[in-house]
């Protein structure tokens, strides 16, 4: 592994047309396996490291497994009370931009432009807060979510805000969360992606890639197997064990549901060139990582009808009303039918191309450059 950075590494000016510093907070890397803040994360730096002299910043060095070979320096964890002063510890590195995949890095003190990320507004209106946070953390999780105000004190403290969509664009303005400038640095598939044959027919199968709280809205999925005898759901992620009981108590009798409790990244894209569809029927997302990563593979997906899936999803995907069961088997019925789904197919190998973690680096270089340049 790469050794940490010495504070006093790049210190002074940046001279005009050198490659820019770039800190960037990988401090919301996973340990064992990435959820979707984690691997954005790491893409990104990854991306933008042709480009730039990047640093990360971490604060346990298990979480170098799942990050990019890079310089790295460890500072405190982003939950401990230090954070309040973490501003001290970059303000050494001489950074020419600070980017944080999250909107929650403390700023006192800092001496260095700084850009945050709000990737969605789903706790507002689904305040449950994720599972893995201490007690302490989630109950302030959901004070934080009753109002907007706290999210407008924790934005405007950077120079540029980022979010991943037009729709999360759209829902900042509308809420008026921030007074400060906002770009979208997307996400994407990951690396180069060859896709499956489209003239080899799929297995009757269908993958479910996400979590389990209630607004991934899994018991619609699991209801809609009852329209599809000849098919299996396979749902990937890791699930508690209460959780799982809940589900696999409304499992249709005949229906075929498996539950993976997790798989491993070749796992899962061994599935996703073999299976029919990718299928969500989420009500509230960021930006739905896995439909990109299903498409680039040219695997079709069958989705809620939302705003976020339509960006996404674009004309290739397959939308239906995200409580309706008979809806959902009805459009996996039809992706079946003679010709549908090769089409589908191609249709999505081309809307995933729409997306590269090479455009997103670019739009993180382009903001750096500007707060270099300015007065």
């Amino acid at each position: 592994m790469t050794p940490p950075v010495p504070p006093q590494q790049h210190a002074g000016e940046t001279p005009a047309g050198t490659r820019p510093r770039i800190v960037m907070d990988a401090r919301f890397t996973r340990m064992d396996h990435h959820d979707g803040i984690s691997r954005y994360g790491a893409s990104l730096m990854a991306a933008v490291a042709p480009y730039a002299d990047v640093t990360m910043l971490i604060h346990d060095e298990r979480q170098l497994a799942l990050l990019p070979d890079l310089p790295w320096v460890k500072v405190n964890s982003p939950l401990s009370p230090m954070e309040l002063f973490v501003a001290r510890h970059v303000n050494r590195l001489d950074a020419d931009l600070v980017f944080c995949p999250m909107q929650t890095m403390g700023s006192w003190g800092r001496k260095y432009p700084l850009v945050l990320t709000l990737h969605d507004l789903i706790y507002y209106e689904h305040p449950a807060p994720p599972g893995f946070l201490p007690a302490p953390v989630r109950l302030l999780w959901r004070l934080y979510h009753k109002a907007y105000w706290p999210q407008r004190v924790l934005l405007n403290r950077a120079n540029v805000v980022a979010t991943i969509s037009n729709t999360t664009l759209s829902l900042m303005g509308k809420h008026r969360l921030t007074k400060r400038p906002v770009r979208i640095i997307g996400n994407a598939p990951q690396g180069e992606r060859t896709p499956r044959d489209p003239s080899v027919a799929p297995e009757k199968s269908l993958a479910y890639m996400g979590s389990f709280m209630p607004y991934k809205n899994v018991e619609t999925l699991i209801r809609g197997m009852a329209g599809l005898p000849d098919f299996t759901l396979h749902l990937l992620s890791r699930i508690t064990p209460g959780r799982r009981a809940e589900l696999e108590a409304l499992v249709p009798d005949g229906a075929q549901v498996v539950f993976h409790n997790g798989v491993s990244d070749a796992e899962y894209d061994e599935l996703l060139l073999r299976t029919t569809a990718l299928v969500t029927l989420s009500k509230a997302e960021g930006y739905g990582l896995p439909l990109v990563e299903a498409m680039a593979l040219g695997t079709p997906v069958v989705v809620a009808d939302t705003d976020i899936f339509r960006e996404v999803g674009g004309t290739a995907a397959h939308y239906v009303a995200a409580d309706s069961p008979s809806g959902f088997s009805a459009a996996v019925q039809a992706l079946a039918e003679p010709g549908q789904w090769a089409a589908s197919s191609m249709a999505s190998v081309a809307q995933a191309a729409t997306f590269s973690w090479d455009s997103s680096a670019r739009e993180l270089l382009a903001i750096a450059e500007e707060l270099r340049t300015q007065p």
